[in-house]
């Protein structure tokens, strides 16, 4: 089976899809700075396939920053003598935090721009042309039409999302650069992946506190948090709340997994699509099927909107579903459960 390289493997996503590559049979070298993750993940992530499996592939870690191209073309090098030359790379690797990125913007666009750029040309080089790129609804911006299509205008409002955006753009550029078309590239726009593997090993973990909903639900169902702060309920939606799309992180993770295989089987090609449920929730919706799913009661409050927030963010998936035969198969309800048993099993998430 093909070896890959999955960037930024140790983090939430990442992890979760290195369960469904391993699953598959895939070898997997994953490289993490563990900036914003820790490599604990990843030996939870061989704990869950010696439950199922007698045997599996060891995943290789690699410690570096993707930025130090020497690291990068020391790992290539080292995949051939060792294992097999990397067949693609799935890049999940750069920093994440819209609010962090709106701070201190240099770090994003060096971080996740100027590690893309060393990536890809040791790709190049290597001769190493296929890549699923973790991008983000974050590039369509304000959007206000709903659901939120492919086409639909790139105009990001944040350093993070123009990266992201900044990013799509040179892939496309690669794609086009060469008359044989050499390049194989999926650019997968997620929406807001929660949950957690049904086991409760592996989970979102944040280093700093949550900018995201799920995790700030979950820390104050355990106590870390007094209560819930939700920014705005005069939205124009049905309970004033903002409406955003919720899918579970292990259907995202069999999303990628099945754009890689699509990209390996056929000729070059790039895609962009959106991996989300097509449906929307609202805030104090996410709220109550949490409150019923575990027993718990999540006291919150209500304060102004937030400057850039919309009151809709909800996928048109129809693209993913057609391309890849893909489909969302986790509830609102199992992404609520699966996520509160990591944080009740892992209260200080991999620090335990």
């Amino acid at each position: 089976m093909s070896t890959i390289l999955v960037t930024g493997g140790a983090g939430f996503v990442g992890s979760h899809t290195c369960v469904s590559l391993l699953e598959k049979g895939f070898k997997v070298i994953v490289v993490d700075s563990n900036i914003n993750s820790s490599p604990i993940a990843l030996d939870r992530v061989e704990d869950i396939l010696k439950i199922k499996h007698k045997s599996y592939e060891k995943i290789v870690f690699e410690k570096g920053d993707i930025r130090d191209e020497i690291f990068l073309r020391n790992i290539f090098n080292r995949a051939i003598k060792r294992y097999s030359e990397i067949k693609a790379v799935i890049h999940f690797a750069g920093l994440k935090s819209i609010r962090e990125s709106v701070i201190d913007p240099l770090s994003y666009w060096d971080s996740n721009l100027i590690g893309t750029l060393t990536l890809l040309k040791v790709m190049n080089d290597f001769n190493c042309k296929t890549i699923v790129f973790s991008s983000s609804a974050s590039i369509y911006g304000n959007e206000v039409r709903t659901p939120i299509v492919e086409t639909s205008p790139i105009k990001p409002n944040n350093p993070y999302g123009k990266t992201k955006a900044a990013i799509e753009k040179i892939l496309h550029d690669l794609f086009i650069s060469t008359s044989n078309r050499e390049w194989r590239i999926a650019n997968l726009r997620y929406f807001n992946p929660i949950g957690s593997h049904k086991t409760g090993l592996i989970g979102e973990n944040p280093n700093n506190v949550p900018n995201n909903l799920f995790p700030l639900i979950c820390g104050v169902a355990i106590g870390r948090y007094e209560k819930l702060n939700i920014y705005g309920n005069d939205w124009p939606t049905k309970d004033g709340t903002g409406v955003r799309d919720y899918i579970h992180v292990m259907d995202l993770a069999e999303g990628h997994l099945l754009v890689l295989e699509l990209l390996i089987k056929n000729k070059p090609q790039i895609l962009s699509m959106n991996l989300g449920t097509g449906s929307g929730t609202s805030v104090l919706e996410l709220i109550s099927v949490f409150e019923k799913i575990n027993g718990v009661k999540i006291p919150y409050h209500f304060s102004k909107r937030r400057e850039g927030d919309n009151a809709f963010v909800v996928a048109d998936n129809n693209l993913a579903k057609s391309i890849l035969n893909w489909e969302p198969r986790m509830s609102i309800q199992e992404m609520c459960r699966d996520g509160y048993l990591w944080q009740i099993k892992n209260p200080k998430g991999y620090l335990n």
